[in-house]
């Protein structure tokens, strides 16, 4: 695999495929710009060698083709400000003007093209459009582990139509994160696993027991474990298919010698609401009519202990309905305890993306653990041991 530092993109036009699908409010502002400002050391490698950029990514989910509030438009000025210059767009991703803004654009320019999505082809992996792609530029970056497990056109048929073809340095990051973590990680080993289903995460979970020392299990999926083994867990959240397949996974655990972790209490509410009436209550004791939105302050000392102790950590998933206030003390007590782990016991720690990686940054602890993956599923499915067409393609 080429990486980016071996490269020189002296008078070539780099076509960068980027993860810009960032969150927009609806006066389409930006709310949390982490994957943005995660690219720049790619844009400004390839600028600073004499090359020049043309990115391309997704935005949101558009059904129909081009939509205002999934338009890259909303993206040039706040682009423009982080990385200090002028950064030109092109209202269509192929075509006449994406064309000729790209022949025409100069060493150390930048062009974004508009969201690749409005053609339904991106997703199909036509190979048509991306060969009409492929023609904006002179070697491919592909730098978006976030959509590296899709067999997309950008992100992985594109492959095909280039000599050169480099990694990013967001894609590096993520692959030797990953890496470290699976293949040369010390000991105690603790995996922090939260979210609501388990479904989500049942492969991952098999993998990890024969890597981890605990794995403790938080959030939306314990409930399905506490009804498997006999609780009552009122309206929290189930998985009524998976519980015989929760037992399975705790005589696993058992059988590898893993501490496979449960709540034992949990906060529990009325109604699915910040100010609904809430208590905390023994785990399986949750009353009817009531539902677990976070674990309870017994679960955070139980789990807290074993983390700080930890020398590699990885957690992926909440502890609770942490975007409310009320139920939010489970995640930001782990977010602490993964950052005094990092700090003071020397640990390796990776946050696994999508809403772990919203906590830690929005609690200001992103820059005190050791690598926040901005790969969701992505970094998943490679620690499944599933090959990703992105990463593939790159090798090819």
């Amino acid at each position: 695999m080429i990486t980016l530092d071996s490269y020189n993109f002296s008078g070539k036009k780099a076509l960068v495929r980027v993860d810009f699908n960032v969150p927009l409010n609806d006066k389409f502002e930006i709310t949390d710009d982490t994957r943005i400002r995660a690219t720049i050391p790619t844009i400004t490698k390839i600028l600073n060698d004499g090359g020049s950029v043309i990115l391309m990514s997704h935005l949101g989910r558009p059904k129909d083709g081009p939509t205002e509030k999934f338009s890259l438009k909303h993206l040039v000025n706040p682009l423009s400000l982080i990385l200090g210059k002028t950064v030109k767009f092109a209202e269509d991703c192929i075509g006449d003007q994406a064309s000729e803004l790209a022949a025409n654009l100069a060493a150390g320019e930048v062009l974004l093209l508009e969201n690749l999505r409005f053609y339904k082809e991106e997703e199909k992996g036509d190979e048509s459009f991306a060969e009409k792609l492929s023609k904006l530029g002179d070697v491919w970056v592909m730098d978006a582990f976030g959509t590296a497990h899709r067999a997309h056109a950008s992100t992985a048929v594109i492959g095909k139509f280039f000599t050169d073809k480099v990694c990013g340095y967001v894609m590096q990051a993520e692959l030797d994160n990953a890496e470290r973590l699976l293949e040369h990680s010390e000991r105690p080993f603790t995996a922090i696993m939260g979210g609501a289903k388990i479904s989500d995460k049942i492969l991952i979970i098999e993998r990890l027991l024969d890597k981890v020392d605990n794995l403790i299990i938080g959030g939306g999926m314990s409930y399905t474990f506490s009804k498997a083994r006999g609780g009552n867990i009122g309206n929290s959240l189930l998985e009524a298919d998976k519980m015989d397949l929760t037992l399975e996974l705790i005589k696993k655990a058992a059988e590898k010698g893993v501490n496979l972790v449960l709540p034992v209490d949990n906060l529990v509410a009325d109604d699915f609401s910040n100010d609904a009436n809430k208590q905390v209550v023994g785990v399986g004791k949750i009353p009817d009519g009531w539902e677990g939105l976070d674990i309870g302050p017994e679960t955070i000392k139980l789990f807290s202990e074993i983390i700080a102790k930890s020398k590699t950590v990885l957690w992926n998933g909440p502890m609770g309905v942490f975007e409310f206030p009320s139920f939010a003390e489970g995640t930001n007590a782990i977010a602490e305890t993964v950052v005094k782990a990092t700090e003071e016991n020397d640990a390796f720690s990776l946050i696994g993306g999508g809403d772990s990686a919203s906590a830690i940054n929005n609690a200001g602890y992103g820059d005190r653990v050791s690598y926040v993956s901005t790969g969701g599923g992505a970094l998943l499915e490679y620690m499944e041991g599933k090959e990703l067409p992105g990463v593939a393609a790159l090798r090819g």
